[in-house]
């Protein structure tokens, strides 16, 4: 892998790649999260998804040595696993190379055809999930304020989605943290979702399209 893109881009926003080898390193020292399907992560300056690749393919190890014996299960918690990957680029070209990544991956792993509802469902769920924006600002590219969907598996294919903006969850540790006026109160108290939307299946997340959920 390449770490430079440019030097002009490098001197204009500082982009250098982690390479593969300290990607796996660093993952490691919270490997059982990585391995956990339902743990989110969020990388907040993505590039083109050197950290999110590895930490979709340890959830999809995950999800085959609990789920492989049943394809109806796979499938689902495949998708849950996809879900639960989420990232902010400020880059074009980097921000659509890394949702087309994992998109690969993910359809790789379950033989996908685009045609598929499942495969068009996680399309979605990445153009939801990979905001192209500014971590700092916590502003879309066209300067609405970051929103990420928080999904949930409710069991026989359907799925929970609600949404929650990116300047009200950074600042969970100055709420939760020891001292604060707000210490006792539980994550609920604290933060409301900005939409809940209905349960909705893999079929219904394929009709609503990248367009649609971003």
């Amino acid at each position: 892998m390449t770490l430079v893109k440019s030097r002009q881009r490098v001197a204009d926003h500082g982009e250098v790649f982690t390479p593969e080898w300290l990607v796996g390193a660093m993952l490691d020292l919270v490997k059982g999260e990585t391995e956990r399907i339902d743990s989110r992560f969020l990388e907040p300056a993505c590039g083109n998804g050197n950290f999110l690749v590895q930490i979709l393919r340890r959830k999809l190890a995950a999800v085959e040595l609990k789920y492989g014996k049943s394809d109806f299960e796979r499938r689902y918690y495949a998708l849950l696993a996809l879900m639960c990957v989420y990232g902010i680029e400020l880059l074009p070209d980097n921000i659509a190379e890394c949702r087309a990544s994992l998109l690969e991956i993910f359809a790789e792993y379950l033989a996908l055809a685009p045609a598929d509802d499942l495969y068009r469902a996680a399309a979605g769920v990445l153009a939801q999930n990979l905001v192209h924006g500014d971590a700092l600002a916590m502003r879309t590219h066209a300067g609405e304020p970051i929103t990420f969907a928080e999904w949930g598996y409710l069991g026989k294919g359907r799925f929970q989605r609600r949404d929650f903006r990116f300047d009200n969850l950074t600042q969970s540790s100055a709420f939760s943290a020891e001292g604060s006026l707000f210490a006792q109160l539980g994550m609920h108290e604290i933060f409301t979702p900005t939409k809940t939307y209905p349960p909705m299946t893999v079929g219904e997340l394929a009709a609503a399209g990248p367009e649609a959920m971003a």
